[in-house]
């Protein structure tokens, strides 16, 4: 052997061996060697995160001081079973980190004496006993929830990994881990085998675990999806199917691709995405650490890290997410997967000042080094206030399948959503929109119906009526039709259309616009709203105008509710009420409202007030005097008391085709219970009429009770920003460049 070829035999062994020892070296998934000694180097001087690391520590010393617990599996979620193996392993990822923090081996003989628990359970284990879910878990109800499971094991796996023998490492793979990943992926391909938060989790638990057991098939599997040729009628899921098949894209990277817009907006709804952040953000600092060749945080443009950003922007003053399709309110940023996900964005993201402040009111950091990097932020002072924005957050992988709008303007939201469907957690609520102030729902979006792992209700899962109600047209603020929902309530049409964005505009802060259409809802039949946001002095606040222009090829009743929130102040109209409670109506949401009251318009304008946390709040619209106005509340045909008892007032157009429903909404002034005093308790708009409506235009006055008089015109077909409008009203013209004109009624 001559020396140039014992020179390379010799680097490609010492390339190989680094490799192994590369690729062997743990922890390397949210933790590293490198990570961990400037974490400990760093104890003591960081008070965010010795804060968090301190309350981390009682909690898990508490746990281990009452011993193992391991129930055989048999609740839905909120049931003990589920609950106990559920903190099971959230006590296991955090005793993997602080026995890597604190060197206390303690923590590493738990993790090791419940995970060999759980390598005796396991292969004993059947199919879950309930029977609900579409793929039954052996832990927990669902795969999902197994899923879940194994996220978190992973990690405490992979803090001990080192600390344990051979013949341990050996027997926890042989009995649990890789049997466990084969039953979510081989054994549940309907699961694992979709564009889905479902399927995330799944995708994700495989890569974990495969990166820990440095399993290249393994992961293969959990970034490209398990090759299956045909899939079954049974394989489908409860809400019609939508399992990716051979020639689509699978795995994470396809659960990274498709629900994901450019602009980083997640189909399913902000409620979803936190939920889904945790495995794609945990999972990619993973990669990062142990694959950073995929370079997995420049991924289609850095998309990962700009959703996090995009989803704070999804939450009101008070943080918590607007409850868009299957959404629990009350959610917020305060969540576990918001911390993490804080964290990550502004290690991983550039440090992002303005992360700081969000990682301020949590008040807890993540222990890793992007928990010690934001600490470190905020000790130094470096924080800068998160500014939520006016925008619009494009749908669809592309951003062409429509989006969610929303306007601010000082302590006033309005959210429009003109979106796709939002896969299996999707409402059939097409240009539905709420408004908020200050963090308080002014006309709501009611959510989903559920009661997330409260056993009492359902065992903690979506009840029927979040199908028979929340999904339905009727329970939202939109249009519905002939008293059916949008695409009649079908899955499998929804999924195939979404709303188009006719213009966006918000050049003036004072005067914000957003204006969408929708053509599919209801076949022969298309809608087209514009809200505007402006900021007048004749009034107080910020107004919302809403202009709903219907066009039609038949004659049909056209129900537009608002879901109103508080205690009803004053109307402008007459309305009998019945003795006896009787439902809206038979079917399609209709059968879950109790008319309350019924009445006609009097004059050109109905107006409603109402008071809700010591603010007043007013909706003023231009009426047809053959208007029906009833008023609505949530709750017929529920024995089980499962829906709120919310109002509604509910304004009722019959045999017409075309026509346009105008609406002025105001909040205004305030009433003390202290003081007893009512301030500006009264509307300040004096009429409201819509003066001109054709296929090109439509024009709506407001007048002020000062008497000022404003004009809004809509370009409904040319919403070029180029265009040059003139348009004759009442001897009037008007003269502008772009989709609307908004000025000083001409006299």
């Amino acid at each position: 052997m001559n020396r140039k070829t014992y020179h390379f035999f010799c680097l490609l062994f010492v390339f190989c061996f680094h490799t192994l020892i590369q690729a062997q070296e743990h922890p390397k998934l949210i933790l590293t060697k490198q990570g961990v000694e400037a974490i400990r180097a760093k104890l003591g001087t960081v008070p965010l995160f010795d804060a968090s690391l301190s309350k981390i520590k009682d909690e898990v010393d508490a746990e281990i001081a009452t011993g193992i617990h391991m129930p055989i599996p048999k609740d839905y979620s909120g049931g003990y079973t589920h609950e106990r193996h559920k903190k099971n392993f959230l006590i296991l990822q955090k005793s993997g980190v602080l026995f890597q923090i604190l060197d206390d081996e303690k923590y590493a003989v738990y993790v090791r004496d419940v995970l060999m628990s759980y390598a005796e359970m396991y292969p004993t284990l059947p199919v879950h006993p309930k029977e609900r879910s579409y793929a039954r878990g052996k832990l927990f109800w669902q795969c999902l929830n197994d899923s879940n499971w194994l996220v978190y094991t992973s990690q405490a796996y992979d803090c001990i990994y080192d600390w344990l023998s051979k013949k341990e490492r050996k027997k926890l793979e042989k009995d649990l881990f890789k049997p466990f990943a084969d039953f979510i992926s081989k054994g549940n391909p309907q699961f694992f085998n979709r564009v889905h938060n479902h399927s995330t989790w799944g995708n994700v638990a495989l890569g974990m675990i495969a990166l820990v057991m440095d399993d290249d098939q393994l992961l293969n599997r959990a970034l490209y999806g398990l090759k299956v040729d045909n899939l079954s009628e049974d394989m489908k899921d409860n809400d019609g199917g939508f399992i990716k098949t051979k020639d689509q894209k699978i795995g994470f990277f396809g659960n990274l691709d498709e629900p994901f817009s450019p602009d980083g907006y997640y189909t399913e709804g902000p409620y979803y995405q936190r939920y889904a952040m945790y495995p794609f953000l945990i999972f990619g600092q993973a990669l990062h650490n142990a694959k950073p060749e995929l370079k997995i945080f420049e991924y289609n443009d850095g998309v990962l890290l700009k959703s996090v950003e995009t989803l704070l922007n999804l939450t009101d003053a008070d943080g918590e997410f607007f409850p868009i399709n299957d959404g629990q309110k009350g959610m917020s940023y305060y969540s576990r997967e918001l911390v993490t996900a804080v964290d990550i964005a502004y290690h991983f993201g550039g440090e992002n000042a303005q992360l700081l402040s969000i990682a301020e009111k949590q008040d807890r950091v993540v222990l890793n080094d992007a928990g010690l990097s934001i600490a470190i932020g905020i000790k130094e002072g470096r924080s800068e206030p998160f500014l939520k924005k006016t925008v619009n957050l494009l749908d669809g992988s592309d951003g062409t399948e429509g989006g969610i709008g929303i306007l601010r303007k000082d302590d006033m939201e309005l959210i429009f959503k003109y979106a796709a469907q939002g896969l299996s957690h999707g409402h059939y609520d097409k240009l539905s929109f709420s408004v908020f102030e200050k963090g308080d729902e002014v006309l709501q979006d009611y959510g989903l119906a559920r009661f997330v792992n409260i056993e009492q209700k359902g065992g903690g899962n979506y009840l029927k009526e979040n199908t028979t109600w929340a999904k339905q047209t009727i329970a939202h603020n939109t249009l519905v039709q002939n008293e059916t929902s949008h695409f009649q309530g079908k899955y499998e049409i929804g999924s195939k259309n979404h709303s188009v964005l006719h213009f966006f505009d918000t050049s003036d802060e004072n005067l914000q616009l957003i204006s969408a259409k929708e053509k599919n809802a209801y076949p022969g039949t298309e809608m087209h709203r514009t809200f505007a946001l402006i900021m007048d002095n004749d009034y107080e606040k910020p107004y919302i105008l809403d202009i709903l222009k219907i066009s039609s090829e038949t004659n049909n009743q056209y129900d537009l509710p608002f879901y109103f929130l508080g205690q009803v102040m004053e109307v402008n109209f007459d309305y009998e009420v019945p003795k006896t409670l009787g439902q809206l109506g038979a079917a399609n949401g209709y059968q879950h409202l109790w008319l309350e009251g019924k009445g006609q318009p009097k004059s050109k304008n109905t107006k409603l007030s109402w008071l809700n946390n010591q603010k007043f709040y007013s909706i003023t619209m231009a009426a047809n005097l053959q208007d029906e106005l009833l008023f609505a509340r949530i709750g017929a045909n529920d024995p089980s008391f499962n829906l709120r008892r919310d109002p509604a007032l509910i304004v009722r157009r019959k045999d017409i085709s075309n026509t346009v429903f105008v609406s002025v909404i105001e909040s205004h002034g305030s009433y003390s219970p202290v003081s007893e005093f009512a301030v500006n308790a009264s509307s300040s708009v004096a009429a409201l009429q819509v003066v001109l409506d054709t296929v090109d235009f439509t024009a709506v006055e407001i007048e002020s009770e000062k008497g000022n008089t404003k004009l809004l015109i809509v370009s409904n077909v040319n919403a070029s920003k180029e265009q040059k409008h003139e348009l004759e009203i009442e001897n009037n013209k008007y003269n502008w460049t772009g989709p609307y004109y908004f000025g000083q009624l001409k006299k």
